[in-house]
Parts: structure tokens; C-alpha cells; sequence
């Protein structure tokens, strides 16, 4: 070999370590970059002066090293953390503001509990009787405030999904215009770096939203989001609002925008953090509003119930002491009639924490109430009133519906905001029962007054005075005959009460049941409220307390799910990470040793040249003499 051609093999050797140890530090500045492979060849040595001279070296390739299938593996992982810390974090807000002892619900409902009992002990007190409405008010008050900070929360989310939307769009019309210059540039080459960048732009999409990705023959991709709705093909992006779509103006959906109105894909969304963002307002706002709402409403109408079956201290029928939230009902924009249904709560203790929507079908003519929680349809029929899940939905009062036509109804939603103390006299709660009950003088049966009460106030009849007599083996009231129970405890029902008798009575005995009016020390209305506590009145298996403990058990597990899954989506990511570093990034010191290794190579190579050279001058020198 000559002495040339040694100094080409050095200076390969060397300018190969220089051109791709380089490259690639460069590249690993920024995640994102894939690695680079530069080959280089040697050019066709010139024969000059009787030997082969080397021309160095020419780059043949720049190779990207890159795996399409770790790419998605971490864009995948990358989505799947961001939207797991965002729950996690989301959560735990709500998880703070039920559970702290401050600002949560149980110790002020527990205050109005205990004042109910005082009130119970000494229903003459006025001091009591106000302590009692002071309460109320104090537990509606906060009903409302953690409503009015579960809805800062909402407004909080809401903000942050029209930021990500904005963000969304700003990407995907980032990655057509990268796919336009791939396009075009691919004609001279692989544009290598126009790839890296657009990788890292579908990297920052995938931390918004859960995408998929295919690739076109020409070096284009494709992205899709949900169940394959695309927001690029190609050159061209499409764009995601953020507007109300359900009639829901505190909960903007998410829509794909069209030539018409944008087509609603909310329920397609997953991943990244405007997943995270659909699913905690979905899954814990909307539940806790929806929850907290129940819980108001069923302790409202349930303390107004059992105090209107009782008097007053001025003798008369019980009012209501809360005032109790109306359903929210909308209308879906777009709609044929601007009408919107009239809903009543009919049974409180069936109402569900679903919200529904009602639907009109031009081709049946009917109306249906669907149950949004599980899709069950509830009810459906003509124009007039459905049924279902204790609430009653009239439909009579809708003019001009066109087929397809939507409601949105939220019974629950505003029940915490808007319970309110509508009594404002101590003197209206009714702590007496309403009716009472005595035996006949002349009676000789064994039978005795096991219990009596009001259970309809409603009956215009409920404070006359009645005589039950026993003849013949019946008790008898007005028309109505009632037979002797044969296990001694006989109910007799009428004028809006309901008595039991114990035992058994001879013939001609005599009940009275007339008005309760006169005896203010009576407290057996206030009794029976304060039974409410431990009823199971709440869909009709909670008691109030139960009602609220399983909101907070509700929103804790999600809180701590969530955080199980960041953790397991934190280590899945920096393994995925890893994974792609292996294959595209670069390591540093692998690198910095090569290049000591090369640069010593191309040393020992000029070596051998210098003592070619030196052996060359002694030869010539030694044929000269």
C-alpha cells in the first residue's frame, strides 16, 4: 500500500467518526431527534507521478434511524401520564373540598341534627325554635357554598378544555404544513430534520388528546383522534370548538368543525389531558353536583313533608320550611320549538343523580326519557305526561316540535345551589302532631291506642273530629268498615290520619281522633322529624348522612385510582422513554469514546506515514551515495 493510500483509510476512518459522532450530538439535543447515520465512501483515487493518489471521501447517505412502532409505544405512554396526572390532580381538588371538616358538609348537618333534638326536648322554647332555623339556614348556606366551589372548579375545567382545544388546533395545522413540506422536499431526499420536528409536534398533540397516526405513501401522515374522526389528512387540518352542543351552557362539548353545525365527538375523547378534563367533569363534577343536589332536595322535601302533618304553635297545619331547587331543563340548539317541558319531582325517594334527555320522534309521535347514566329508556308516549325515577315530565305544553328535536333535563343539578330557608317565623315548625286520639269513657275491651298521625295534610278532613266504633267484629268509621286484625294490631286509615289498635275491643267501644290543637307541649311531629335522620330515605337505601359519606367515598376512590394510574403511567413512560432511546437517541459517552477511539486510530495512521516517510528519505538517500 502507498503511503497515499494509508493517509485516505486514516482520514476516513477519522472524518466517519467526525461526520457521525457529530451529527448525532447535535440531534440528542432536543427529545425528539432521531439519530442519524452518515455513510461515507472513499473516492476513486488519481494516478499521479507513478502511484495512486487518494481524493478523500465522499457522504453517500444520511440515514435516520427511527422505529415507527416505538414512536407510537411512546406517543401512547405520553398521552396515557398526561392524562392521568391531571385526574390525579383534578380529583384530589374535589376529593380536599368534601372531605375537610371546615368547609364539607357533615358537621354543620350533624349541628342541624342535634338542634332538631333540643327542639324536640322543649318544643315550647323559643330560643330552641330559633336555634333549630338558624341551623337550616346555616346547612343550606352550605350546601350552597360547596356547590358554588365544586362550579369554580367546573369554570376552572371548562377553561382548560377551550385552552387545550386551541391548542389542539394550533398542532394538527402544524403537522399539515410539516406534512406539505415532507411532501414537497421529499423529491431531493428524506427530509430528516422536517421528520424529527414533525414527530415531536405529534408528540406535544399527544399529551392534549389520544391520537392515532398512518402514514401515506408520499411521506404525509394521517391523524385521528376518538373512534376515527380525523383532524389531518395530509395537507389539511380540521378544527375542534369548544361550545355548548347539548343545551349544557356550563359544559361546553367538543365538537368537529364541518360546513354546517360541528359534529359532537365529547364521547369519543380519551387520552391526554383533554380526556382527562371531559372525564373528571363527567365523572366527578357532574356526579358531585348531581349527588350534593340530591342529597338537598331529599332532605328539604322530606323535613317540608313531615312538617306540614303537624301544627304549629299557633294550632294550625304545618308550612314548608325549605324552599326547593326546579329542575334545569334546556333545549339542544338547533331545535324545531323553542318550547321547553315542565318536570315535577313526584318521589323524591326514587329520584336518581342521572341527568336525562327527552326525545321527539315525528314518526311515532311520542316523546322518549332516556336515562343519560346508563342509556335505559325510562318512559315514552304521546304528548302529555311520562313517568319514571320519581320525577314526571309533561310535554303537553310543547308546540311545534319537529322529529329529533332534544331536551336536555338535569333534576339534581341545582338542587344544592338553590335550597334555600323559606320559613322565617320559629313559631311555623310544627314540633305537635296534627291529630290526636283518646278511648271512649264507657269502653270494656282491652284495646288501646297503639299510635296515631297525620299522613296526608292535603285532606280537607284531617283536623275533624272522628268516632271510630267497634260493632259486629268491625270498627267502623262513617261508611268505611274495618276488620279486627286477628294478631291484635288493627290500622284504620281515613280523613288523612292513620290509627293503630292494640288488643282487642268489646262491642260498642268508641275511639275519638280529632285536632291536636291546645297542647304545644305536644313534640311527636318533631320526633318524627327528627327519625328522618336515620331513615333510608336517599334513592330510597341512604340515610342523609350515608347520602354524603358515599359522595365522599364516591370521589376518594376515583381520587386514589387516579393516582394508582399516574404512577403506573409515570413508569410506563420512561420506559417507553428508553425504548426509543435505545433505538433513535444518542448516549453521549458512547459517543465520546469513539471519537478518542477514532481520533487515536487516524494518530497511529499518521504514525505509519511519518515512519513511511522517514524510511523513503533513508532509501533514496542511501541510492544517492
Amino acid at each position: 500500500m502507498s503511503a497515499s493510500g494509508i493517509g485516505t483509510s486514516a482520514l476516513l476512518a477519522f472524518q466517519r467518526a467526525i461526520g457521525t459522532t457529530s451529527n448525532n450530538i447535535a440531534n440528542s439535543a432536543t427529545e425528539g431527534y432521531s439519530r442519524q447515520r452518515t455513510e461515507l465512501s472513499n473516492l476513486t483515487p488519481q494516478f499521479l507521478g507513478g502511484s495512486f493518489q487518494g481524493q478523500g471521501v465522499q457522504v453517500d447517505t444520511i440515514r435516520r434511524i427511527s422505529d415507527d412502532f416505538v414512536n407510537t409505544q411512546l406517543r401512547n405512554s405520553i398521552s396515557d401520564q398526561s392524562n392521568a396526572e391531571l385526574k390525579a390532580s383534578l380529583a384530589g381538588r374535589i376529593d380536599d373540598l368534601l372531605g375537610s371538616s371546615s368547609s364539607g358538609l357533615t358537621p354543620v348537618l350533624q349541628d342541624f341534627f342535634d338542634a332538631g333534638q333540643d327542639l324536640a326536648n322543649d318544643p315550647t322554647s323559643s330560643a330552641a325554635r330559633t336555634v333549630f332555623l338558624t341551623e337550616a339556614e346555616s346547612l343550606a348556606e352550605r350546601f350552597g357554598s360547596i356547590d358554588r366551589r365544586i362550579e369554580e372548579q367546573r369554570d376552572i375545567i371548562n377553561g382548560q378544555i377551550r385552552t387545550n382545544v386551541d391548542e389542539i388546533n394550533s398542532l394538527t395545522e402544524a403537522v399539515a404544513g410539516l406534512n406539505r413540506e415532507i411532501v414537497s422536499k421529499s423529491t431531493q431526499g428524506t427530509p430528516n430534520d422536517l421528520l424529527d420536528q414533525r414527530d415531536r409536534v405529534l408528540n406535544q398533540l399527544a399529551e392534549k388528546v389520544n391520537v392515532r397516526i398512518t402514514e401515506q405513501d408520499d411521506g404525509a401522515v394521517n391523524v385521528f383522534v376518538g373512534n376515527g374522526q380525523a383532524l389531518v389528512l395530509g395537507g389539511n387540518n380540521r378544527e375542534l370548538v369548544a361550545e355548548s352542543l347539548t343545551g349544557d351552557p356550563r359544559s361546553p362539548d367538543i365538537g368537529l368543525a364541518t360546513s354546517g353545525d360541528p359534529v359532537n365527538i365529547s364521547r369519543f375523547i380519551q387520552g391526554g389531558e383533554l380526556g382527562a378534563l371531559l372525564e373528571t367533569r363527567t365523572g366527578i363534577i357532574d356526579e358531585a353536583q348531581n349527588t350534593l343536589g340530591r342529597l338537598a332536595i331529599s332532605i328539604g322535601e322530606e323535613y317540608n313533608q313531615q312538617n306540614q302533618l303537624g301544627l304549629d304553635l299557633n294550632g294550625e297545619l304545618g308550612t314548608d320550611i325549605f324552599g326547593i331547587a326546579d329542575s334545569a331543563v334546556r333545549g339542544f340548539p338547533g331545535n324545531g320549538s323553542n318550547d321547553v317541558p315542565e318536570v315535577e319531582f313526584t318521589d323524591v325517594r326514587a329520584i336518581t343523580t342521572s341527568d336525562y334527555r327527552l326525545r321527539y320522534d315525528d314518526a311515532a309521535d311520542e316523546y322518549e326519557l332516556t336515562r343519560l347514566s346508563d342509556g335505559a329508556l325510562v318512559a315514552s308516549g304521546p304528548a302529555g305526561v311520562l313517568e319514571g325515577n320519581g320525577i314526571s315530565v309533561d310535554t303537553g305544553g310543547i308546540t311545534g316540535a319537529e322529529d329529533g328535536d332534544e331536551w336536555l333535563i338535569q333534576p339534581t343539578r341545582n338542587g344544592a345551589r338553590d335550597l334555600s330557608v323559606e320559613m322565617t317565623d320559629p313559631s311555623g315548625i310544627a314540633a305537635a302532631a296534627a291529630v290526636r286520639a283518646d278511648l271512649g269513657e264507657g269502653n270494656t275491651g282491652n284495646a288501646t291506642i297503639g299510635s296515631v298521625q297525620a299522613v296526608d295534610a292535603d285532606d280537607p278532613d284531617l283536623l275533624d273530629e272522628v268516632v271510630v266504633e267497634f260493632t259486629g267484629g268491625n270498627f267502623e268509621v262513617g261508611t268505611e268498615t274495618f276488620a279486627l286484625d286477628p294478631d291484635g294490631v288493627t290500622t284504620i286509615t281515613a280523613n288523612g290520619w292513620e290509627m293503630e289498635i292494640r288488643g282487642t275491643p268489646a262491642d260498642g267501644d268508641t275511639f275519638f281522633v280529632s285536632s291536636n290543637e291546645g297542647y304545644p307541649g305536644d313534640n311527636r311531629n318533631m320526633l318524627a322529624m327528627n327519625d328522618l335522620s336515620d331513615e333510608r330515605l336517599v334513592g330510597g337505601d341512604r340515610t342523609f348522612g350515608d347520602g354524603y359519606n358515599s359522595l365522599l367515598a364516591n370521589v376518594g376512590t376515583r381520587t386514589r385510582q387516579a393516582q394508582v394510574a399516574q404512577e403506573s403511567a409515570n413508569a410506563q413512560l420512561e420506559q417507553a422513554r428508553a425504548q426509543r432511546e435505545a433505538v433513535s437517541g444518542v448516549n453521549l459517552d458512547e459517543e465520546a469514546a469513539d471519537l478518542i477511539r477514532y481520533q487515536q486510530a487516524y494518530q497511529a495512521a499518521a504514525q505509519v506515514i511519518s515512519v513511511s516517510n522517514s524510511l523513503f528519505d533513508s532509501l533514496l538517500g542511501a541510492f544517492r551515495r
